[in-house]
């Protein structure tokens, strides 16, 4: 087993009054060159945008996009002719391919929305453009993982154009979670939302990560209540 730590404190920050951004690989004006991606895993943006405030439409192309509001809600509006609303327990995926513009903004004139940004290399280029959406909320349960997003186009969970499964779950202290990566050639991005754990011997606090690869399972040992976004990627 392999394992690149990620700490919290060493994150990107950009704060634009409007827009407090947090960049756990380069982007825009924060460069590491220890940090450019984990895998297919090129971007993990963590943004709270302001109240009325948001990304003009713009352009993206051969990028798996996916968008995880962890509080509030967010407009969105893409070429495509796809328009309307995420909020908080729902999960928006949107394959670039051949190329897409799109806005988004905060859905609320007056309270703050976080929400994390994900982009994902995918496993084929100039894909058709594609837009889909799901609301979770009544899948969460303690101490289980939900599949948010996966390969499988038949599936419960969102799909994309990549080898990559996304789980998240809200877990008690004193649980301990074998999680088994789904495929020889991927690693698993772990994501603290909240609370602590602990894998072998590193302590992951909120907002800290811990890459792990080259291994087929993981255990992780629930210190301190915690809520967990797993990124499951081709390495």
């Amino acid at each position: 087993m392999k394992t690149i730590f990620y700490p919290e404190s060493g994150r990107g920050k950009n704060d634009h009054g409007w827009l407090k951004a947090n960049f756990s690989f380069s982007f825009a004006s924060f460069y590491d060159p220890k940090k450019i991606q984990f895998g297919a895993l090129r971007v993990l943006n963590d943004d709270i945008i302001e109240g009325g405030m948001g990304f003009g439409s713009h352009p993206h192309d051969n990028m798996e996009i996916i968008t995880i509001p962890l509080s509030g809600a967010l407009e969105h509006k893409d070429s495509m002719g796809n328009t309307g609303v995420i909020h908080a327990g729902e999960v928006q995926v949107m394959s670039a391919g051949t190329g897409v513009y799109h806005s988004e903004f905060n859905h609320s004139e007056t309270e703050s929305a976080n929400t994390l940004q994900i982009w994902l290399f995918p496993r084929e280029q100039n894909v058709t453009p594609r837009y889909d959406q799901k609301n979770f909320s009544d899948q969460f349960n303690q101490n289980e993982f939900t599949t948010l997003v996966s390969p499988d186009k038949n599936g419960d969970a969102l799909w994309i154009h990549q080898d990559a499964t996304f789980s998240m779950g809200s877990f008690g202290a004193g649980q301990q979670i074998e999680y088994a990566i789904t495929r020889k050639e991927n690693g698993v991005y772990i994501f603290v939302l909240e609370g602590a754990v602990k894998i072998n011997e590193q302590v992951l606090s909120q907002k800290d990560a811990l890459g792990v690869y080259d291994t087929d399972a993981v255990k992780i040992n629930v210190t301190e209540g915690a809520r967990l976004l797993l990124m499951d990627v081709p390495m």
